[in-house]
């Protein structure tokens, strides 16, 4: 497990402006605050009343794959609504940090309104891959967690050379730089390993990550790949020769 990333070395002066990250994570934040998980809301109860609170709100708003494809108009937009909604404290936090690390940069360099519509269209892709994989599964799903894996797999085209600080468990969390080419595609690695351990219960959706994962990577080689290329300048003519 690789946590608390950051790019310590920013060598830009001014602090890039990422209004659209700052907005879906403040969004993110006052959804979970105001919904049932996070358990602040005295309107959802305590006890057993809150777990039944939690489990509507999360069967109503997240994605449920064996209700995905009955054609119901709703459901269809369960895989949107999913990405606001969280399971917890430690999903929450642990989504947040990874899109605030990853996401300012990866905006900057798209713009506003390309950025929103990868996000939310990676983040709605990856749900969907999900369920048409478990499409028997009742397990609802929610979060941002391929959306913002979307946005990884942009960042390792865009910025591979880019430094990020890990703290790795097996090396008692000592605080090591490695360039993303390096770091993303080992955590790719885990979810892919993890993937294969995992069942249709409750849990992690490791397969959306790595959907959301690949998304990222294919929309900005496509996207970025041609106008990142340096064309070689012709070789000036002799003197009293002319170029084609």
């Amino acid at each position: 497990m690789i946590s608390n990333w950051r790019v310590p070395d920013r060598r830009a002066v001014r602090r890039p402006s990422a209004p659209v990250t700052y907005a879906l994570m403040t969004l993110c934040c006052l959804i979970f605050l105001i919904g049932p998980a996070s358990g602040l809301n005295p309107a959802y109860g305590t006890g057993d009343e809150l777990l039944a609170a939690q489990r509507a709100y999360f069967r109503h708003w997240g994605v449920v794959p064996a209700e995905l494809f009955e054609g119901s108009p709703r459901a269809a937009l369960t895989p949107a609504t999913a990405l606001f909604v969280h399971g917890s404290w430690v999903h929450l936090l642990g989504n947040m940090l990874f899109f605030y690390v990853f996401g300012v940069m990866t905006e900057e360099r798209m713009g506003r309104v390309q950025f929103t519509l990868f996000y939310l269209g990676c983040g709605y892709l990856a749900l969907l891959g999900y369920a048409c994989a478990n499409s028997d599964s009742g397990q609802s799903l929610v979060g941002a967690s391929g959306a913002i894996s979307a946005v990884l797999g942009a960042f390792l085209f865009l910025f591979p050379r880019a430094r990020v600080t890990s703290l790795l468990p097996f090396l008692f969390f000592l605080p090591l730089r490695f360039p993303a080419w390096l770091v993303l595609p080992f955590w790719a690695a885990l979810q892919w390993l993890a993937a294969g351990r995992a069942t249709q219960g409750p849990g992690v959706a490791y397969l959306a990550h790595l959907v959301g994962f690949a998304l990222g990577l294919l929309f900005a080689w496509a996207r970025f790949g041609p106008a990142t290329r340096v064309r070689a300048a012709p070789a000036p003519a002799p003197e009293g020769e002319n170029q084609p």
